[in-house]
């Protein structure tokens, strides 16, 4: 019996959204897994600050090349097929990163996941946004970012438990292999399920309608909105589409100038802003940044489990909040939070002395830290972190959206790979207080960004969506 005669129409709607978002889960997973294998990728490549910064963040290259290239694709063959698509390279990035031999193999297979990592971040709030109804929307795209958030976490955890099993994460775990190695191996039992679930949703009615295949996009339609409406719908959606070409590229440039359009360029703001905060200096080097200011390793894995979990709660709430007040309040109020918090992360870091060849900080400052970068981890995954996805799957219109999450994603993961690559070096030369000032300062621009350039989305029809 198909998935949708065993399920009313919002309870369909929620399970494909929750398959598509599986997409965010390993996205998650891949970001996170890195962050407790650092020590062991040193070990066993025998490489430098610079060299481990790029095994890091080879991963990005990967994912802005992904989302650049998925987004377009999606235009061409659909966003099933490019989700089906990340999936089998999420299958093959998990199992590769696990055997690789040296640092060239290692980097190969992370670009690898990177590139699914790019197409399921751009792909996921795209179908998502494209099946869910307005009223909703808002919800259903969040479901984004608590499986990313959810990946993260599960990674955190998995890492923090093999590493004890093992005693450290160097250390030989089972069938002769180290523990690290079983971290990126944990993966392929979620990129599985992923693979096959996708098998059983249907492709976004307006990808249908974009390729001329109404009947199609018909039967789509009935399964997520009300019999009476689909009429309607099929017309509105044709009314956005410039039924002379599919969608390409060149429709982000307006003709009349020239020019690129406005709207384009409020979404690669949307997307650059989310990475100069430093979320992901958190996500991929939190062990390593608890270590070098005197916890233990097992402490510092720890730490990271309970961000993980602050994120999710935080998500939770984005949920409730983010079709009722809607997205532009979210994201200045992130941004305020995160510019106190990362303050106070800087002024903690100013007080580290140095104890035997490493920080130390003392009881009070670490505290004051801890906290700090705890209510930043909140802050972030109550504002930005759901709803600079949720506003880039939803605030392009049709004739544009892949093309305009092509660009949006392509800046956002060189901006996330700047920022990962670069922290080891600012790590050495300018200190964590240094580096979590400049977030800090990226973070109060930021408010100014969204009060200047953002409109709101909430409840509006995909098809109400303009250029400017």
């Amino acid at each position: 019996m198909p998935l949708q005669d065993k399920l009313n129409r919002p309870m369909y709607i929620f399970v494909i959204c929750c398959i598509a978002a599986i997409g965010g889960f390993l996205f998650g997973f891949d970001s996170g897994v890195i962050n407790g294998t650092v020590e062991g990728l040193q070990t066993a490549f025998g490489s430098d600050s610079v060299g481990t910064g790029f095994n890091v963040a080879s991963m990005l290259l990967g994912c802005a090349i992904g989302a650049f290239f998925a987004g377009r694709l999606a235009d061409r063959f659909g966003r099933r097929t490019m989700l089906i698509v990340a999936a089998v390279f999420f299958l093959v990035s998990a199992w590769g990163s696990g055997i690789a031999g040296g640092s060239m193999e290692f980097v190969f297979y992370r670009i690898l996941g990177g590139m699914a990592v790019g197409g399921a971040s751009v792909m996921a709030p795209a179908y998502i946004s494209e099946v869910a109804p307005a009223a909703y929307r808002g919800r259903l795209a969040t479901i984004q970012q608590i499986a990313i958030i959810s990946g993260l976490f599960v990674a955190f955890l998995s890492n923090y438990f093999l590493a004890d099993i093992a005693e450290s994460s160097t250390a030989i775990l089972w069938l002769d292999h180290a523990a690290w190695r079983w971290m990126f191996w944990v993966e392929l039992l979620p990129a599985s399920i992923f693979l096959l679930a996708l098998l059983f949703i249907p492709e976004s009615p307006r990808f249908l309608i974009s390729t001329h295949k109404d009947e199609k996009a018909r039967d789509v339609l009935r399964l997520v909105m009300p019999e009476d409406e689909v009429e309607g719908k099929l017309k509105e959606i044709n009314a956005t589409l410039d039924r002379e070409h599919r969608p390409r590229l060149r429709d982000v440039i307006n003709h009349a100038t020239g020019k690129v359009h406005g709207i384009v360029w409020v979404g690669i703001g949307l997307a650059v802003f989310q990475q100069l905060v430093g979320i992901n200096v958190v996500f991929y080097y939190g062990a390593v940044l608890w270590q070098s200011v005197g916890f233990s390793e097992g402490d510092a894995l720890l730490i990271n489990v309970i961000s993980g979990a602050v994120s999710i709660g935080a998500c939770l709430i984005a949920i409730a909040l983010i079709d009722r007040i809607g997205r532009k309040p979210l994201l200045w109020t992130g941004s305020v939070g995160m510019a106190v918090t990362l303050v106070c992360m800087a002024y903690a870091f100013s007080t580290a002395s140095m104890v035997d060849g490493s920080l130390q900080l003392d009881d009070e400052m670490g505290t004051l830290a801890l906290i700090a970068a705890n209510a930043y981890v909140f802050f972030f995954n109550v504002s930005w972190g759901p709803v600079m996805w949720v506003m880039l799957g939803e605030m392009f219109p049709n004739q544009m959206r892949g093309s305009g999450l092509a660009i949006a994603g392509l800046f956002q993961w060189l901006a996330n790979f700047g920022i990962t690559m670069t922290f080891p070096v600012m790590l050495a030369s300018i200190g964590l207080a240094g580096a979590y000032g400049f977030y800090a300062f990226c973070a109060v621009v930021s408010v100014f960004f969204v009060m200047r350039f953002i409109k709101e989305t909430k409840c509006k029809e995909l098809e109400e969506m303009a250029y400017e």
